[in-house]
């Protein structure tokens, strides 16, 4: 069951839903629209190694933009910190994202109950398109959970994503062949 944005209202009210900064005219009637943070970064390699730390560099979106090429991952990250305590969210790209050819994630759209960070974005496209800062970029959608949580995502001690950060962090599957 997807939450409504009076549910989504009541989550924030008692806790079990952070959205942080949280702007009223962002909820929509089941959804709450996320915006792309001021930073985003490329792989150093051009060849990607899975059981490698793959180092990444940071940049700041300049002010006039940054324009995306194809066949490059560009990973960013929302300008919204969540936590989420009582349903599961899952980040989709906004319609006019995608109407102008950019994919804001590969795999990664669903988020665990526990979850409390930034999100960050597996960004690419399909021809060059100008990106700013604190454009809306995805709308996350809550669903109920159903039961009991045992292993909240921010309490599991082998979690690769809990360090809070502004900055899009890179794979960590490396850390799977420790």
């Amino acid at each position: 069951m997807i939450l409504t944005d009076k549910k989504i209202l009541e989550g924030i009210k008692n806790g079990e839903i952070v959205i942080d900064p949280f702007r009223p005219e962002c909820l929509g009637t089941n959804s709450y629209d996320v915006h792309l943070g001021k930073y985003l970064a490329t792989y150093k390699d051009a060849v990607l190694d899975a059981k490698k730390h793959n180092q990444v560099d940071h940049f700041e979106i300049p002010e006039e933009g940054f324009v995306l090429q194809p066949g490059t991952l560009y990973l960013g990250v929302t300008e919204e910190y969540t936590e989420t305590h009582g349903a599961v969210p899952f980040l989709e790209g906004k319609s006019s994202i995608g109407r102008l050819g950019i994919d804001i994630h590969a795999t990664a759209g669903k988020g665990d109950v526990g979850f409390s960070n930034t999100w960050t974005l597996e960004i690419s496209c399909v021809h060059p398109v100008r990106v700013y800062a604190g454009m809306p970029v995805g709308q996350l959608i809550y669903f109920l959970v159903d039961g009991e949580i045992e292993n909240y995502y921010n309490r599991k001690q082998n979690a690769k994503y809990n360090e809070r950060t502004i900055r899009p962090v890179e794979s960590m599957m490396w850390k799977n062949f420790l």
